[in-house]
């Protein structure tokens, strides 16, 4: 009997430094991650990189194919190096697609300012739900089937009304995903510290992905309400 909780005692031991071991392996790649995107966003700056030129619906449609493959990439090659290479190049791609954005905001005679708030909001966020996620006893995997069903209309809608251009859908739908991938943000680390996910690439391919969405959101939000032309 005593021999069993000595075991049960050293599993839980091991699946606690386990859980931190990917958290912490987790933000330190997420840390990294910004590096290429935010060398991808200035490179697209730069050269007014622009791939929604074209036919918008078209465009999606070709930038989720692109994604996707990258997803597909990455799930393949997460027990390995090639992952993390995948992931950053990843997100040197999603620092290109980010471009487009700031070329629009920096348009604004505010413009810098609208996106050091949108950056600030997002960390802000970040911080606080990643602490609650991290700290509470509460477990948010309840919320899973919920975010992903909120996560398909959001897309649904954005493939929609990138063939309609309508303002107002445009606004609702960068409100909702605010909430919905804040919501995630709390969905994923806790996912991570309940063991649920103990891979940390693909756990920083989740949180990546949230973060990023949180930010574009933002950022139009800040600028169709605070935006200011010369």
């Amino acid at each position: 009997m005593h021999s069993d909780i000595q075991i049960t005692r050293a599993a839980s031991v091991d699946s606690a430094l386990q859980q931190n071991r990917v958290l912490r392996n987790t933000y330190m790649l997420l840390g990294l991650s910004m590096v290429p995107t935010v060398l991808g966003a200035l490179m697209g700056v730069q050269m007014q990189f622009s791939f929604f030129a074209g036919s918008p619906l078209i465009s999606f449609l070709l930038f989720l194919g692109i994604a996707f493959g990258f997803f597909w990439g990455i799930e393949r090659t997460k027990n390995s190096g090639w992952g993390v290479a995948l992931l950053l190049g990843f997100t040197f791609f999603m620092g290109l697609m980010l471009s487009r954005i700031l070329q629009v905001a920096l348009g604004f005679s505010n413009g810098g300012s609208l996106i050091a708030m949108a950056a600030g909001g997002t960390g802000a966020l970040f911080f606080v739900l990643s602490t609650v996620a991290a700290t509470t006893r509460r477990d948010f995997s309840g919320l899973g089937k919920f975010l992903f069903a909120g996560m398909i209309v959001i897309l649904l809608a954005a493939l929609a009304n990138a063939f309609f251009q309508v303002p107002a859908v445009s606004l609702a739908i960068s409100a909702a995903a605010v909430l919905i991938f804040s919501a995630y943000i709390l969905y994923d680390i806790n996912n991570i510290v309940r063991g649920g996910e103990t891979n940390y690439i693909t756990a920083t391919l989740a949180v990546y992905l949230d973060i990023y969405n949180v930010f574009v959101s933002l950022l139009n939000l800040l600028m169709a309400f605070s935006g200011e032309r010369d």
